[in-house]
C-alpha cells in the first residue's frame, strides 16, 4: 500500500497493488491416453503428491462419434498410472458445440458433479472436447470453489491452436456470444494430435482460420508458410497440420503473455481480428456456420475493408481470400445479404455488440500489412457494405 501525500495527511484513497504470475504447461503429444505416455502426468505435475489428488473428467459427446471407446481409455489411463490423480468417477458425458454454451443448466450440473465428488482447489477437472465444450467446462471449473484446477485436452484444430491455450471461458446468453464468463488460466493444456484423425473434413478446415488470423496480425513469415503449405494443409498432412497448430498456439500465447492486456481490461482485442462480423454471423446463421467458417468470412471482410480504407495495399485482400479459399473456406453466407428495416446489413449490428461486450471505446483490429495489425476506433458503414459486395461478387464469379 502506498500514498504520495505528506505522512501527516490521510488520503481518502489507499491503493492496493500486487502482481500474480500465471504459469501453465501447454504440451504437444500423440496418443496421450496410451498407458506408457507420461505427458498428461507431467503436465499435471502430481507425481508424489500426498495425499493423492482427485480428478473428475468431462467428455464432449461429439468426440465419441470418432472415438467411441474414449471414456474407457481415459479411465484405463488413470488406473494404470500412479503419478496421476485418482479418477473419482467414470468420465461424465455432456453435449458439445454451441449446445453446451447455450444451456446454463449444464453449468449447474457440472457444479453439482464437481462439488458432489469432493473436487476442491487442490483437485482437478479434466475437460476433453472442442473449443465450445472447453469454454463451458472452464466456466464451471473457474466458479466452483472460486476456481479448481482445470486441465484442457482440446480435440479440434480450432481448440488446439487457439481457444484451448488461452485464458477465457464463457457461455452464451439470449443469443449473444460469450456473455457470461471468466478469465481463468488453465492448470495445463495437452494437445493430442490423435484426436484430429477422426475429425470430419469440415472441422479439420474450420480450425485453420485462426492460424490465418494470427499470422495476418503478427507473423508475415508464418502467413507465407501457410501460402506455400496450402496443398499439404488441404490434404491434412500430419507434419503440416502439427506445425500449423504449434505455431498458431505459440503466437496466441505470446500475445496473451506479452501483449500487455491478458485479461482484456482495455479496449483492444487483436486476437479477435475478423471476429466482430464472425460472432454476428454465427448468430444470424443460427450456428449453421462453424466458428472457424465465420471467422474466415470475417477475416476476408476486414482485409478488404483495410484496402478500401487505404490501410493495406491493393491486392493483399485478394491474396488473403485466395489462401482462405484454397484451404477450403467459402467466403460468403446468405446472412451477409440480410438487411434491417432501414436497409442496412444486419451484420453491422455486430460492431456495437462487439463494443458492448468489452466496453469502452469501439476498437477494431485491421491490417496495415501482412503480419501487421493496426487498431482503429471507427468503421465506415459504407465501406463495410462495399466489402460485403466484394465478397458477393467473388461468390458469383
Amino acid at each position: 500500500m502506498t500514498s504520495t501525500l505528506h505522512p501527516d495527511v490521510r488520503s481518502p484513497i489507499i491503493r492496493q497493488r500486487f502482481a500474480v504470475t500465471f504459469d501453465y504447461a501447454v504440451a504437444f503429444t500423440r496418443d496421450a491416453f496410451d498407458p506408457a505416455n507420461p505427458t498428461l502426468a507431467d503436465a499435471m505435475g502430481t507425481a508424489g503428491a500426498d495425499p493423492r489428488p482427485r480428478c473428475l473428467a468431462f467428455v464432449d459427446m461429439g468426440v465419441l462419434a470418432g472415438l467411441p471407446d474414449l471414456p474407457e481409455a481415459i479411465a484405463a489411463h488413470f488406473a494404470a498410472r500412479d503419478d496421476l490423480p485418482a479418477l473419482v468417477a467414470p468420465p461424465r458425458l455432456l453435449p458439445g458445440g454451441e449446445a453446451v454454451k447455450n444451456d446454463p443448466a449444464l453449468i449447474g450440473q457440472m457444479h453439482d458433479a464437481i462439488l458432489g465428488h469432493g473436487i476442491d482447489r487442490h483437485s482437478y477437472v479434466l475437460a476433453v472436447g472442442g473449443g465450445a465444450f472447453l469454454d463451458a467446462v472452464g466456466l464451471a471449473a473457474s466458479t466452483a470453489h472460486r476456481g479448481v484446477r482445470l486441465v484442457r485436452m482440446p480435440t479440434t484444430v480450432l481448440a488446439q491452436n487457439d481457444s484451448g491455450v488461452g485464458v477465457k471461458s464463457a457461455i452464451n446468453l439470449n443469443g449473444a456470444k460469450n456473455q457470461i464468463g471468466t478469465f481463468a488460466p488453465p492448470w495445463a493444456v495437452v494437445n493430442d494430435t490423435a484426436f484430429l484423425d477422426s475429425l470430419p473434413q469440415r472441422d479439420r478446415i474450420a480450425g485453420m482460420a485462426e492460424a490465418v488470423k494470427v499470422a495476418l496480425i503478427r507473423d508475415g513469415a508464418f502467413f507465407e508458410w501457410l501460402e506455400r503449405s496450402a496443398d499439404a494443409l488441404t490434404l491434412f498432412e500430419p507434419d503440416a497440420v502439427a506445425h500449423l497448430i504449434r505455431r498458431c498456439a505459440e503466437l496466441h500465447m505470446r500475445q496473451i503473455a506479452e501483449g500487455g492486456d491478458p485479461f482484456e481490461q482495455g479496449s483492444a482485442r487483436p486476437l479477435d481480428f475478423g471476429h466482430w462480423a464472425a460472432h454476428k454471423l454465427e448468430t444470424l446463421s443460427r450456428n449453421h456456420l462453424r466458428h472457424g467458417e465465420a471467422v474466415a468470412i470475417g477475416i476476408a471482410l476486414d482485409t478488404r475493408y483495410s484496402v478500401l480504407a487505404g490501410l493495406l495495399p491493393e491486392g493483399e485482400d485478394l491474396r488473403v481470400a485466395v489462401l482462405l479459399e484454397h484451404l477450403g473456406f467459402r467466403l460468403w453466407h446468405p446472412a451477409l445479404a440480410r438487411v434491417d428495416a432501414a436497409g442496412r446489413p444486419q451484420v453491422l449490428a455486430g460492431l456495437e455488440e462487439f463494443r458492448e461486450h468489452l466496453g469502452g471505446r469501439l476498437t477494431i483490429t485491421l491490417l496495415a500489412g501482412i503480419g501487421r495489425g493496426i487498431e482503429v476506433n471507427a468503421m465506415d458503414a459504407a465501406l463495410v457494405e462495399s466489402a460485403i459486395g466484394w465478397l458477393s461478387a467473388r461468390e458469383a464469379a
